[in-house]
């Protein structure tokens, strides 16, 4: 039996199943979470706050955190105290700040500022927390924000346009695009996924400052590749580079003076010949498991990753139970994957394998409206 909750207004946009309505999950299991949607043309409101039962591997809805316009991307400061969302709204784009109250599972706006670039799509901080990056995907800039004491954003202290030449794909590569922002382990640089320029950009950064220079190096994987995510080993001895339009990993060595290519691997299937657009790439905290999302496949693959060498076996595909996985994390304790189901508003929880990698399907949350992000409040 299904029955759908109508405690709160919203609520109803959620429906779980009977069993898990009054199972009584155990508080020590659950963390909170916070889902980003895009509000253009669906029934979102913003921000939405779940529990997640470790326990059981379900979420349990607990209503809108924050109205929001567009919060496609949202990370959490690692203090636990703050988040930060990017309204991805073409020139009117902001960048928004909230403080978090844990206990009600509530976000409270402290301040909102233009991202000074169109289409923010991707933010992270750097090592010290005192900085918040924005990679403006359509503009093609990076901006660097203060985080004052009080969690409020402080007016940008860098933005730099990505510069290169543009790749081979006139209809996707006529520009720089920003798709994702990192600080390196020792917060000297800043890298900077550019799909336009088919290279993970590496700047110069100053953390006393919270400025960008030209860096040492660029990380360049082949023609029409189209950069989106990156993951480090935990080493930062290898990067693997998800390329948005090939479907592929390409594996770098940053071993030696400057970074080399040491492998391509596809992760679709072979006999695929549908649309390529790959989305999120996660190493798991073993370091054993790499996973990555295929839109247009609809699907999660997993790779075995050799820890010594850093090359990749891609050990199976599975389908994510919905249409458009644009994004996906891995739960605080390593033994589930959450997969956002943008087009057909649902999140499927898979349970991972400690000795294979293997995924297997334990619940899915429907009707959560056109959910890209999925964050979890560290330590709550």
């Amino acid at each position: 039996m299904r029955i759908t909750l109508l405690l709160l207004p919203f609520v109803a946009l959620f429906s779980i199943s009977a069993g898990d309505l009054f199972a009584g999950p155990v508080r020590d299991h659950l963390y909170l979470v916070f889902v980003g949607t895009y509000t253009d043309k669906t029934s979102s409101q913003g921000i939405y706050a779940f529990d997640f039962d470790s326990a059981t591997g379900k979420l349990i809805p607990r209503g809108l955190a924050a109205s929001s316009v567009n919060p496609s991307w949202v990370v959490i400061h690692p203090d636990g105290k703050f988040a930060y969302a990017a309204n991805e709204s073409g020139k009117q784009s902001m960048i928004s700040a909230f403080s978090i109250d844990a206990k009600a599972a509530k976000l409270a706006l402290l301040n909102q500022l233009p991202a000074q670039g169109e289409d923010p799509c991707h933010l992270a901080f750097d090592k010290t927390g005192k900085y918040l990056f924005a990679a403006n995907y359509t503009s093609g800039n990076v901006t660097v924000f203060p985080i004052l004491p009080d969690g409020k954003l402080g007016e940008p202290t860098a933005n730099v346009k990505d510069q290169g030449a543009l790749g081979p794909n006139k209809e996707r590569q006529e520009g720089p695009h920003a798709h994702w922002v990192g600080a390196s382990s020792d917060n000297r640089f800043l890298y900077v996924s550019d799909l336009g320029l088919d290279r993970v950009l590496i700047y110069g950064f100053d953390a006393s400052k919270g400025t960008l220079n030209a860096g040492p190096a660029t990380i360049a994987p082949s023609p029409g590749t189209g950069p989106r995510h990156v993951a480090f080993s935990q080493n930062h001895r290898f990067v693997y580079v998800l390329g948005e339009m090939s479907s592929a990993v390409t594996v770098f060595s940053m071993d030696g003076a400057a970074p080399h290519l040491i492998q391509e691997i596809s992760a679709l299937p072979k006999e695929f010949s549908g649309r390529k657009e790959a989305a999120e790439i996660v190493l798991d905290p073993s370091g054993k498991w790499l996973f990555t999302s295929n839109r247009g496949h609809d699907s999660i693959a997993v790779f075995s990753v050799d820890q010594a060498q850093g090359t990749l076996s891609r050990s199976t595909i599975l389908s994510t139970g919905g249409q458009e996985p644009r994004h996906f994390a891995l739960d605080p304790t390593g033994q589930f994957l959450l997969a956002e189901n943008q087009n057909s508003n649902t999140i499927g929880i898979f349970r991972i394998n400690p000795s294979t990698g293997a995924l297997t399907e334990v619940s899915k949350t429907e009707n959560v409206p056109s959910p890209v992000c999925l964050v979890f409040l560290p330590n709550p």
